[in-house]
């Protein structure tokens, strides 16, 4: 019997638990599934036969340890900081690792060792990043079987609201970690635009979007995401003119998520030590000038250009912002009280779906003609604890496991999903599970 270790078993891993518990019988695997908090991971094991649950911390040298050893493969669904500890581990090991987040400059530098050592670090096996790699990379390189030269390149990914559960002002609701969500571009962004370097500092960036259609589903807003001419050479693209990668976003967010960013209440740099109980109107107003004649509303639009009675306006009064409710948390960050907040007011409720919204954009000279592809995906999850995002995130890295248990994937080192011998069985089989790219 094969035995795989999963590190982490929150919101992204329920599908990724669930496939392989599926399938252990018939591939004879033992899955154990570790966390901080002992009865979530009982509770996403359930009483399955092949499955064990335990309460694990990561930092527990000893219990790190002997559970890699003791496995044949790891999964490492931890927060992105604590995945290189799994992965020095894992070398000292000798088993395979697969993640779903970026590759850090830590992992990257245990890249010959796992190569001596026979071991593959396997990032960014997620949706984005992952995913958009794969789904890239299947046609970047079938242009270039046909002698093709890719000159634009743009990809776009967004995790969503269902339509029919887009039932508030901003169109959004959290689907994943919504501190990433309030800390989102604070890194500015680069990229390749017509031939010129861009960089997009974060006081700007959500004022720099573009406006997107995708499939049948109307026009979205894509703003610049993090660098995205770190995969010129992963995607073998050099010569380009425009190298984009972006989030997605409903039409009318980014104006409004600006506004939060113009006020300060996305700023994660120090504490607001409110005297006495504030309110969530307190909070609004620490940021605005002194002045006893003006509402707190009036203030805020005055100071940032708005019109009082506008869209921006109506999702910020939504919002809460100008609210005398006693706010949730205090001696916190902007950041952390805005954020409890949004948890509060855009949280995906029991009976809602979200959806995953992806779409890549190719222009590349084949035979002197310049000829453009454009593959979009739109996939709705199932409930609010199977989601779109848990499943295009876990099922990803559950078929990669898979493969590397059969050893079908014969690489070492650090690698992210931008090899045939990876995406095309992954990509082949979600197919056949409902997410799938269209070409138009």
């Amino acid at each position: 019997m094969q035995h795989i270790l999963i590190l982490g078993a929150g919101l992204s891993s329920s599908t990724l638990i669930k496939y392989l518990l599926d399938h252990s019988q018939e591939n004879s695997w033992h899955v154990t599934l570790g966390d901080i908090n002992e009865e979530l991971a009982l509770q996403k094991i359930g009483k399955h036969p092949n499955g064990q649950g335990i309460g694990f911390d990561v930092f527990d040298e000893n219990l790190l340890g002997q559970l890699i050893d003791a496995a044949d493969i790891v999964i490492s669904m931890l927060p992105a900081k604590m995945h290189f500890l799994v992965a020095q581990n894992c070398v000292q090991s000798r088993k395979h690792l697969v993640t779903a987040s970026y590759v850090s400059k830590e992992i990257r530098g245990l890249n010959e060792e796992a190569r001596k050592q026979g071991v593959l670090l396997l990032n960014e096996m997620g949706v984005d990043p992952g995913l958009d790699h794969m789904s890239a990379m299947r046609i970047i390189h079938r242009i270039h079987r046909l002698g093709g030269k890719v000159d634009v390149f743009e990809s776009n990914t967004g995790g969503l609201v269902a339509p029919t559960y887009d039932n508030n002002p901003w169109r959004y609701k959290f689907t994943w970690n919504p501190r990433n969500v309030v800390l989102a571009g604070q890194a500015g962004a680069r990229f390749l635009h017509n031939g010129k370097f861009k960089y997009i500092p974060y006081h700007k960036l959500f004022q720099r979007y573009e406006i997107i259609k995708i499939l049948d589903l109307g026009k979205f807003e894509a703003y610049p995401n993090r660098d995205s001419l770190t995969y010129k050479e992963d995607y073998q693209l050099y010569d380009l003119s425009t190298m984009f990668r972006g989030t997605i976003r409903r039409a009318g967010f980014c104006d409004a998520w600006n506004a939060l960013v113009q006020l300060g209440a996305t700023d994660d740099s120090y504490r607001v030590e409110f005297p006495g109980e504030m309110s969530y109107r307190d909070f609004t107003n620490s940021f605005l000038a002194y002045n006893i004649v003006d509402p707190v509303e009036t203030k805020l639009a005055r100071y940032l250009s708005l019109d009082p009675n506008g869209d921006i306006m109506q999702k910020l009064t939504w919002l809460g912002m100008f609210e005398r409710r006693i706010a949730g948390i205090q001696d916190q960050t902007p950041a952390r009280i805005l954020q409890y907040l949004l948890e509060e007011k855009l949280k995906l409720e029991p009976t809602d779906k979200d959806m995953i919204v992806m779409q890549h954009q190719f222009e590349y000279y084949l035979n002197g003609k310049k000829q453009r592809i454009v593959s979009s995906m739109a996939y709705k999850g199932e409930d609010a604890v199977n989601t779109a995002m848990s499943i295009t995130v876990g099922l990803p890295v559950a078929i990669a496991t898979k493969l590397l248990l059969q050893k079908k994937i014969k690489l070492t080192g650090v690698h992210i999903p931008i090899h045939e011998e990876i995406y095309e069985p992954v990509l082949d089989e979600l197919e056949t599970l409902g997410i799938r790219f269209i070409e138009e």
